[in-house]
């Protein structure tokens, strides 16, 4: 995709959220508009990879590595993010790229 440049967003739980009694509903169902907005950005061939650490401590984080035209519509993308935009979790914005890849996991 020419003229493109990889990002990364890093996200973490607003800290409010590490302790699972604090969990509503609202929530819970802005965790999944974020889980169908990196749906999309997958589907639109702009996302590369996301996922998150399994561990549900103050170091927990998630990443998205994704493709923008600039910097700044790197941080429209992220700042888009629902979890973001509705303060479920924080995000820091990279310039961001793929080294290495190994393709065993297509």
């Amino acid at each position: 995709m020419d003229g493109l440049q990889q990002y990364l967003y890093k996200i973490r739980l607003a800290p409010r959220l590490l302790d699972p009694a604090n969990w509503t509903d609202k929530e819970h169902e802005i965790v999944g508009e974020h889980f169908r907005y990196l749906q999309k950005l997958l589907a639109d061939n702009r996302l590369i990879l996301a996922g998150r650490t399994q561990n549900m401590d103050e170091t927990t984080f998630g990443i998205a590595i994704f493709l923008a035209e600039s910097e700044e519509a790197a941080r429209r993308v992220m700042e888009n993010d629902p979890a973001v935009r509705q303060n479920v979790m924080t995000a820091e914005l990279y310039p961001y790229r793929v080294a290495l890849y190994n393709s065993e996991w297509e």
